[in-house]
């Protein structure tokens, strides 16, 4: 499960830092929460008052990854030497147990406003909703970028 969030975190980052300036004047980031918080509500079979309940805490949770993205965002330049290599390392390892941190500290959360198999379900849709929309982008985009 943790490979799965920690795959599912990476996608989201991918799709968001592989958008050109041309590509980010067609993404609606309104939309695509929108789409993804309709997704999670369907696939997990939210009540309009569970809804209600789980999106505020889901929102706050992503406002909080997405501080570490940013942050994870720095290391995408591949170090000149063996010890900013070996710092690099370190620090990425860091903020990948920062997310995995954040999703606990907010899978708790959630386990309080609705329950254990709407939360799992909701975890499983989030990755499915990223992998579909980011194989869709690939696809109206020439395929993945190398």
């Amino acid at each position: 499960m943790m490979k799965r969030l920690i795959v599912s975190a990476v996608l989201m980052l991918m799709v968001v830092l592989s958008v050109n300036a041309e590509e980010q004047q067609k993404f609606s980031p309104e939309k695509f929460q929108a789409d993804l918080e309709q997704y999670i509500t369907n696939e997990a079979g939210f009540t309009t008052e569970e809804a209600a309940k789980f999106f505020p805490l889901y929102r706050e949770m992503q406002q909080k990854q997405r501080v570490v993205y940013n942050k994870m965002r720095e290391l995408f330049k591949v170090p000149s030497d063996e010890a900013s290599s070996k710092r690099a390392i370190q620090r990425r390892d860091q903020l990948e147990m920062e997310l995995k941190s954040i999703q606990q500290t907010y899978h708790n959360k959630f386990l309080k406003v609705v329950s254990a198999t709407k939360v799992y379900k909701s975890i499983i849709a989030e990755d499915q909703f990223h992998r579909r929309t980011f194989r869709n982008w690939g696809k109206h985009n020439g395929g993945p970028r190398k």
